[in-house]
């Protein structure tokens, strides 16, 4: 079974990890969702207090199929400064296992260098720290390993997109028919 691990962080964007979250699961996809904090619970952006299932040092990161990066403001920040965080993208990247990020959230991949020669997205204003990137105004982008979103409003997209990489294109049409997403 694919597992995906979602990482929480105080001031995430609330939706933009729970949309996702949500059509993984509905694909049997087996999602954690990790605490980067000092507790499980986490409040968003628009103030939507979230409980994770682990702290990140409960976790190995080695065993998600993806390392999921909800955007959102701090949240992306505070994602960014958790070295453990850092070391275990660093080493999925190194590894060639999959990488998704939205909204602000590419941003952290761009600033380590994870996007360099790469097509990649995210929330306007942004661009400039996708170092060394092409950037495109899609809103999900899959290049190599590493998947990007625009925002919010591109959230169930990428959720399809990783269920299309994990599980195949079938999967994904089968399950964006269920939750009536018309494209």
């Amino acid at each position: 079974m694919a597992k995906v691990y979602a990482f929480l962080a105080e001031g995430l964007e609330e939706v933009e990890c729970l949309a996702v979250v949500d059509v993984l699961r509905r694909s049997g996809v087996e999602v954690t969702l990790v605490s980067v904090g000092e507790t499980k619970e986490i409040v968003g952006s628009h103030g939507i207090r979230l409980t994770a299932d682990a702290l990140f040092e409960e976790t190995n990161p080695d065993q998600a199929d993806i390392l999921f990066l909800p955007g959102g403001m701090p949240g992306t920040k505070n994602l960014q400064a958790h070295q453990g965080l850092a070391e275990a993208i660093r080493k999925a990247a190194k590894q060639g296992r999959r990488i998704a990020a939205i909204c602000a959230a590419p941003s952290i991949l761009g600033t380590m260098g994870l996007l360099k020669g790469r097509t990649a997205t995210c929330y306007p204003g942004f661009e400039d720290m996708l170092e060394g990137a092409s950037y495109t105004s899609q809103g999900v982008i899959t290049d190599g390993n590493i998947t990007t979103s625009r925002g919010l409003g591109y959230a169930l997209a990428l959720g399809l997109e990783l269920i299309r990489l994990l599980q195949g294109p079938q999967q994904a049409e089968r399950i964006r028919e269920a939750v009536q997403y018309d494209r």
